[in-house]
């Protein structure tokens, strides 16, 4: 079985999550600079099979695009051309990153660990990837 790769989307950096094999954890793998992500995806592609691709979709809480959306859908559009035979999804992101600050604060991270954007955005991804685990049914 392949792996399921998550992918949150930021301006400057985007935190990554990814299955294993079995696709039965979801866990944070690493934040990249976002003008890295392609060299990144590469590279990671040519070790691992990765089935599927999820691209976290910013919205408001009342469902409307927010502001980076345009963002995220040209981004998105960039990976289906790069990357032609990996399945790509939309999966709706809100309040994820509060919900990551959340469950690194209920870990015991220290204050400064609390801080780390970077871990942040990982563990964003990894949730919004639980998320898109429990929508399709594979949890």
């Amino acid at each position: 079985m392949a792996r399921i790769m998550c992918l949150d989307y930021g301006t400057k950096k985007i935190g990554v999550a990814v299955t294993d094999p079995l696709q039965l954890i979801a866990s944070p793998l690493e934040t990249v600079e976002t003008s890295s992500i392609i060299v990144f995806l590469e590279n990671y592609f040519g070790e691992n099979e990765v089935e599927t691709l999820v691209i976290g979709e910013p919205l408001h809480p009342d469902g409307q695009p927010a502001q980076i959306h345009g963002q995220v859908l040209d981004f998105y559009k960039k990976l289906e051309k790069k990357f032609p035979t990996i399945e790509l999804a939309l999966q709706d992101e809100r309040n994820s990153s509060k919900n990551a600050k959340q469950v690194i604060l209920q870990s015991g991270a220290k204050r400064k660990k609390r801080q780390d954007k970077t871990l942040v955005d990982k563990v964003s991804a990894s949730l919004i990837l639980q998320d898109y685990m429990q929508e399709i049914g594979k949890w």
